[in-house]
C-alpha cells in the first residue's frame, strides 16, 4: 500500500535515473495535460512530499500522486513493461532510462513556482528535510475533541501516514483510534514515534513496524481476530472516518489500547 516511505524510495529512484537527463520523449495521458511537451527539457530533480511526487523539468513539476493503484516503474529502453500500455498515465524517457507512471490517482503539471497549490497545504513532510515536530504537534493537538486515528490520516496535520501507519502508530501509542486527541496524555510521543517508524522504513521495501521481516510484520494491520502479539488477545476491526465515504479500516488490540 502506497503510504509516505513508498512515495519516498520512488522519488529516490526516479532521482538516481532520471536527474540531469534530457528528456527525449515526455507523454502526459491525461486530457486536461495532453498537450504537454517537455521534450528537450533538463529533469532537475525528483522530489517527495508526504504521499506526493514532483518531477521537476525545466520550469515545469509534474506533480502526482499514486492513491491506491498507482505506481511509478523504470525501465531501461526496448525492455517489456511489466504493466499494460493502457495502463499508463505518463511517459517520460532520457537517453538511458523511461520512467512510466501507471494509474496513477492525480497527474497534472503546474510551473516550478506555483508548487504550493498542489502541495502548499500539506503539514509538516514526516520524511523531508525540514521535518518540524513542533509544528507536527500543534497541528495534531488543535482540534482536541478529534478522534486521533482520523487526525493521523490527516496530511494537513502530518504528511506521509497512510492507513497501515494510523493503525500501527495506535497501538504502539496505547491507544484506540476513536479516543480523542485531547485525552492523549503525551501527544508529543505519537509525533515522535510517527517519524522514528516512518523514517526506519523509508529505504526498506518490506515495510515493518514489529522489527521483524520474516514472521508478523505488523501488530494490528489486517490481523482482525488473530491473537494480539503482545498478550493474545483477539484483534479488533471496525471503520472510521470523517463521513461514509470516507471510512477507512480500523484494527486494535482491546487490552493494550484504551
Amino acid at each position: 500500500m502506497p503510504e509516505g516511505d513508498t512515495v519516498y524510495r520512488t522519488a529516490t529512484n526516479l532521482n538516481a535515473a532520471l536527474a540531469g537527463g534530457e528528456l527525449v520523449r515526455c507523454d502526459i495521458r491525461v486530457p486536461a495535460f495532453a498537450t504537454v511537451d517537455l521534450t528537450g527539457d533538463t529533469v532537475e530533480g525528483v522530489v517527495s512530499r508526504g504521499k506526493h511526487l514532483l518531477i521537476r523539468v525545466g520550469e515545469y513539476s509534474i506533480h502526482s500522486h499514486l492513491k491506491m493503484e498507482g505506481s511509478w516503474h523504470l525501465y531501461r529502453h526496448g525492455t517489456k513493461w511489466r504493466r499494460p500500455e493502457w495502463q499508463a498515465r505518463a511517459i517520460l524517457a532520457t537517453a538511458e532510462w523511461v520512467a512510466v507512471g501507471f494509474q496513477l490517482g492525480t497527474l497534472d503539471v503546474v510551473a516550478r513556482d506555483d508548487e504550493a497549490s498542489v502541495v502548499g497545504y500539506l503539514g509538516p513532510d514526516l520524511l523531508g528535510p525540514g521535518w518540524n515536530a513542533d509544528e507536527a504537534l500543534l497541528r495534531l493537538t488543535a482540534t482536541p475533541a478529534r478522534a486521533v486515528g482520523l487526525a493521523l490520516l490527516d496530511q494537513r496535520v502530518m504528511a506521509g501516514l497512510g492507513n497501515v501507519y494510523r493503525n500501527e502508530l495506535c497501538f504502539l501509542g496505547g491507544v484506540l483510534p476513536t479516543r480523542p486527541v485531547g485525552e492523549i496524555e503525551k501527544p508529543a510521543r505519537l509525533v515522535a514515534l510517527a517519524h522514528r517508524l516512518i523514517d526506519a522504513n523509508k529505504n526498506r521495501v518490506d515495510r515493518t513496524t514489529t522489527g521483524s521481516l520474516r514472521g508478523e510484520t505488523d501488530w494490528v494491520y489486517r490481523r482482525k481476530g488473530r491473537p494480539c502479539l503482545r498478550c493474545a488477545t483477539r484483534i479488533e476491526h471496525g471503520e472510521l472516518g470523517e463521513s461514509a465515504l470516507q471510512l477507512r479500516d480500523i484494527y486494535w488490540c482491546p487490552r493494550c489500547q484504551s
